[in-house]
């Protein structure tokens, strides 16, 4: 197909590749070559133009002079970021004999991936590469650090992420926003929001710190970490007290509904309100207004799962809209996710097939640190690093980094930066942007799947993720089909069936080229065909039963630690994880520094005023930070935002705080379920 590359100038539909739910659809103006400007483009149906000022820097990023041009060869410590260049023959060479012999002494499992979604192309994402180490036979890495616990809770009520459609959300009379900072997180759910107020709707935000999402609330509803299942039990116990639950719905489309009212009896709000810290007028009030004001809308946030109680948690918020029979309005109902909605053919694209039927151990992304200290068997001997950066964002980045530096690990990292992992890499290659790319995107919020043609040409030396796995595979020795498949080839294996037909309805590979984005159809009984045991709502899962986990929506406290202060290490307004915190421009953009948000009284107790520097300590790390001192949050808890890029040695890793405790669904992280102590410096 034909790609932007050949033509110097002009202006090229392109899609934002970033892990964010709006994943905007964008113009990239070009001008001999290189993109001077890039904005959003209007034509997109949900982003509409509008762009994150991320985003809108985004040519600081593609041509930071920073950015790796050539492979690299570890030429000091590990550590200490000292490399020489070497060639990509070389470096293919180097981890294809390295493999071969730790195949022959320590077996294919002592191999391991760890990737993310640091690049939401599919492609780049989850194609060539689960090909390669499913054909080598390597140890799986359990993706779980982002949604996987809350996508679990929510699954086990709905049968999968499916929501509403978040363009019927300007219908909205009552929007929930609870644990989402959506000003800096989901942008385009706020403008929706803001349509809907216009037309007299009501935003209330739910969080556990008043952000920037807080501050346009009408009403902000402050509380505890991790107590936000219990507050959607005491909703639940109003509801149905005071007869506000919608009884056709109930015994229509959901099961369970006998044994919900029954099970609530006990959640009564003074009760919720010594657990939550919100009080008990409030919760009455909060339950009545949801009940009364139709359609209501809640997104539910990706912070209210990265707890030790997370997948319940958020199980337990997807209940609601049955309870008053929102999911029939226009409008109403809710959001965690939309994935399945754009479910495509991700086993042609994985070929899991390529096991030929091996059982192979697993590892959890979030105990990394754990799985690179402690005896295993077969230790791991090497790792492959991409679209992540895990001496950043895993949890226990310390105990991680301390895994790092062993001197019988052989890492590799593929990137466009030296990151702080690369710094402990034994080879580092240079990756291509999602501009220089062929791939497609699929939102997990909107309904939208979307293209992305080659607009520029690569960076120095720099090849894509499938590149790279083509040329392992063919030095391993390889020689399955699979290996040689071109990226246009593998698009249309996940958009179609082996004998032709389309996998979603409307959506083909052919209209994907030409018009850019294309919205998947769901079919309008899509509510009376979930795939739940029961094939309704379930308010209780026998599912959940059989794992001996609550089949009813619960609150459990989270887990006993030390420390002072519950610690939410929250999302940063100007970087994405660790994304664009080594770019000066959106350093220049953000706080600067990393600052802690700490109630007044608890600052006056401890004598610390505002802007002045404090340790957080437990006994996973320290960290240095600012305090910023007011109401932003309750007594007893401190909030972060964003993961901060090593500069000069100052003590910023917020995530060496953090535990890798594992949640109580899918195998999620627990990142805002530790504690820490605060002191004056």
């Amino acid at each position: 197909m034909e790609n932007y590359t050949n033509i110097k100038d002009g202006v090229f539909k392109s899609v934002c590749p970033l892990d964010c739910p709006d994943q905007c659809g964008l113009l990239l103006h070009k001008k001999d070559g290189v993109i001077e400007k890039v904005e959003g483009d209007p034509d997109h149906p949900v982003t509409q133009g509008a762009i994150c000022n991320k985003v809108r820097h985004m040519t600081e990023r593609i041509y930071d002079d920073q950015r790796l041009t050539h492979p690299l060869k570890r030429a000091g410590k590990k550590g200490e970021g000292i490399f020489e260049q070497i060639s990509w023959s070389e470096a293919i060479e180097m981890i294809a004999q390295k493999w071969k012999g730790l195949i022959k002494t320590e077996g294919p499992e002592s191999i391991l991936p760890y990737s993310f979604y640091g690049n939401m192309g599919r492609l780049s994402a989850e194609s060539m590469d689960r090909r390669l180490f499913h054909r080598l036979g390597a140890s799986r890495l359990e993706r779980t650090i982002c949604a996987s616990a809350g996508s679990a809770g929510y699954g086990y009520t709905m049968g999968g992420s499916f929501g509403s459609d978040p363009e019927d959300t300007i219908h909205s009379k009552l929007i929930i926003l609870w644990g989402i900072n959506a000003v800096s997180t989901n942008m385009h759910q706020i403008t929706l929001a803001q349509k809907a107020r216009k037309k007299g709707a009501k935003i209330i935000v739910i969080d556990v710190q008043k952000n920037q999402t807080g501050r346009l609330a009408d009403w902000f509803i402050p509380i505890r970490p991790g107590t936000d299942g219990a507050l959607a039990l005491g909703i639940m116990h109003v509801l149905f007290a005071e007869g506000l639950t919608n009884e056709g719905f109930l015994k229509n489309y959901t099961s369970g509904h006998v044994e919900l009212r029954e099970h609530v009896k006990s959640y009564d709000p003074h009760t919720v309100a010594e657990i939550t810290g919100v009080n008990a007028e409030d919760i009455t009030d909060l339950a009545r207004t949801y009940a009364e004001t139709t359609p209501a809308f809640i997104r539910i946030g990706n912070g209210i799962q990265h707890h030790d109680n997370g997948g319940m948690c958020v199980r337990t918020i997807a209940c609601l809209p049955a309870l008053t029979g929102q999911w029939l309005k226009k409008g109403g109902g809710a959001i965690k996710g939309n994935g399945s909605v754009l479910n495509f053919r991700s086993s042609a694209l994985q070929r899991p097939d390529l096991l030929k039927n091996k059982t192979v151990r697993s590892i959890n992304m979030n105990a990394i640190g754990t799985a690179l200290l402690e005896e295993n068997d077969p230790p791991i001997h090497s790792m492959f690093v991409y679209n992540s950066n895990p001496a950043v964002v895993a949890p226990e980045a310390n105990k991680v980094r301390r895994g790092l530096a062993r001197d019988d690990l052989f890492t590799i990292v593929h990137d466009m930066f030296v990151t702080e992992t690369a710094k402990y890499a034994d080879i580092v290659l240079p990756a291509t942007s999602s501009f220089e790319n062929t791939d497609f995107y699929t939102s997990y919020w909107h309904h939208y799947m979307q293209m992305q043609r080659p607009v520029i040409d690569r960076y120095g030396e720099s090849k894509s993720n499938p590149e790279v796995f083509r040329l392992l595979a063919q030095s391993l020795g390889f020689n399955e089909k699979a290996f040689t498949d071109s990226d246009e080839q593998m698009i249309e294996q996940a958009l179609r069936t082996s004998d032709g037909y389309q996998v979603l309805k409307g959506v083909t590979p052919r209209r994907l080229w030409e018009e850019h984005f294309v919205k998947a159809e769901r079919p309008d009984d899509w509510l009376e065909q979930l795939p739940t045991p029961s094939g309704k709502i379930e308010l209780y899962s026998t599912a959940l039963e059989q794992q001996g986990l609550p089949a009813l929506p619960s609150y459990e406290p989270l887990s006993d630690e030390e420390g002072d202060f519950l610690f939410v290490p929250a999302p940063n307004h100007n970087y994405l994880n660790s994304t664009f915190s080594n770019n000066e421009k959106h350093i220049r953009l953000s706080a600067k520094e990393p600052l802690a948000y700490v109630n007044i009284h608890d600052a006056e107790k401890l004598n610390i005023t505002d802007k002045e520097n404090v340790l957080l300590w437990n006994s996973r790390g320290e960290c240095v930070v600012k305090a910023a001192v007011g109401e932003h949050v309750l007594p007893g808890v401190i909030v972060t935002q964003g993961l901060w890029a090593d500069q000069n040695g100052e003590k910023h890793l917020v995530n060496g705080l953090v535990p890798d405790r594992i949640a109580d669904m899918g195998g999620g992280a627990v990142f805002f379920s530790g504690r820490v102590n605060m002191e004056k410096i």
